[in-house]
């Protein structure tokens, strides 16, 4: 077979790269230099297989991610000098972004992303979960009463540009397991950023539906008021979304773990 192959291949080459004899086989001179030409492209084949082996089981090389603004700076940037000291040969990118963008095509390896999220071809890790509240502050309440459900329908809100409020995730519950769908809710003002949203409730200009996390103080100061108490939307999820491959980069791998371990919402 390695006989066939050399002869095709001088026949591709329109050239000989063995002299045969009855006693032995040598290399011709052009045959050497091919030779030689082609070691050097085979130690160069197997240093690439080599780096990359060694850089997908070393945390090594620059992670990409990205969350969003508002969960970001609360509860990720927190975390990033100890990540950042137990890794110290990584380089982080990271971006705030409230869309699902394409991994693939933003070149991220891993994203951070709140809600319930609709399937994809990516693979998702929940790390924990969070309640959202329906809010205003006593002041527009005041000024526009709310006693029961059906009254949302008729009150200013402040809406989130990402989110469908109509969608079945938004059923109010009670303890007795009694349901409600929020009537059809047509947003006066809208943002995509939480902090626009909470901002814009603070300032009395209508209803929204905000993260607990963000709202509790507000709350509990008094500044807000949680409407319907006694009902409960769905909890929303924290995810961390990756593309979907067999063999996850060491270093995605470290985040994930490092994620999971030090963020608690269950």
């Amino acid at each position: 077979m390695v006989s066939i192959d050399i002869k095709q291949l001088e026949k591709q080459l329109n050239t000989s790269l063995l002299i045969r004899n009855t006693r032995n086989i040598a290399l011709t001179e052009i045959g050497q230099h091919f030779y030689e030409d082609f070691k050097q492209i085979q130690l160069q084949i197997d240093d690439a297989f080599e780096r990359s082996q060694h850089l997908g089981a070393s945390i090594t090389g620059t992670l990409r991610f990205s969350s969003t603004n508002e969960f970001g700076q609360r509860f990720i940037l927190p975390l990033l000098p100890e990540f950042c000291r137990l890794y110290p040969h990584l380089r982080l990118q990271y971006s705030f972004n409230s869309s699902l963008d394409d991994l693939v095509t933003e070149k991220l390896d891993l994203v951070i992303r709140l809600g319930n999220l609709k399937n994809s071809s990516l693979k998702t890790r929940k790390i924990g979960e969070y309640p959202i509240y329906i809010v205003a502050t006593p002041q527009f309440i005041q000024k526009h009463p709310v006693e029961n459900i059906s009254d949302l329908a008729d009150v200013p809100w402040i809406g989130h540009t990402l989110l469908n409020w109509q969608d079945s995730q938004y059923i109010l519950q009670n303890s007795l397991g009694e349901q409600y769908s929020l009537p059809f809710i047509r947003s006066q003002y809208e943002s995509n950023s939480v902090t626009a949203i909470h901002q814009m409730a603070l300032s009395s200009l209508g209803i929204a539906i905000c993260p607990a996390w963000l709202v509790d103080e507000d709350i509990q100061q008094n500044r807000l008021i949680r409407l319907f108490p006694d009902f409960s939307l769905p909890l929303q999820n924290i995810q961390l979304l990756y593309p979907n491959t067999s063999n996850l980069p060491a270093k995605t791998r470290a985040f994930i773990d490092f994620l999971v371990a030090r963020l608690s919402f269950r």
